[in-house]
């Protein structure tokens, strides 16, 4: 099975940070105002820890899920792999295969990265599609999509 980019590590730690990033920030203001005077000094002194201790957890969790994410083309269709504590498994058969779309937000970008979206019949209006792939360099990204189209229609032209 392959892996994704290593520089996904970076990806998912942003994501992760951004995604608490309010929470902890809430939780700081509101431990600053249930405390008043000396006591709330004390807080602000404990965040000094509490911060970096939070970044390096983010950035663990980062490098555990970059591990645990794998994919790969076997015969019958596309399986991936992902989870730190609950792994989940997804195969994709190419005759449901609709559309490869490769997306590049911001972030993604800037880090020379590239998303795959597999939409799927079944899934084609959900949200999100079912086999994205994340933190793909922008030539592997390209490669995989056309592969992936080239088995689809393979696959859809063998019942004809």
């Amino acid at each position: 099975m392959q892996q994704l980019n290593p520089k996904a590590v970076w990806l998912f730690f942003i994501g992760f940070v951004l995604h608490w990033f309010f929470f902890f920030i809430f939780l700081s203001i509101w431990g600053i105002g249930l405390l008043r005077g000396e006591a709330s000094f004390s807080f602000l002194k404990w965040l000094w820890i509490l911060v970096p201790v939070f970044l390096v957890l983010c950035f663990i969790w980062a490098k555990l899920t970059y591990s645990f994410y794998r994919y790969e083309l076997t015969e019958n269709g596309f399986r991936k792999e992902l989870g730190v504590i609950y792994k989940k498994y997804i195969t994709i058969p190419y005759d449901r295969i609709q559309n490869v779309d490769i997306y590049r937000g911001i972030l993604a970008r800037l880090l020379g990265l590239s998303d795959l979206n597999i939409q799927t019949a079944g899934m084609s209006g959900a949200i999100g599609a079912e086999g994205r792939l994340p933190a793909l360099s922008r030539e592997v990204a390209e490669q995989l999509r056309d592969e992936l189209i080239q088995r689809a229609r393979q696959s859809k032209n063998q019942g004809l």
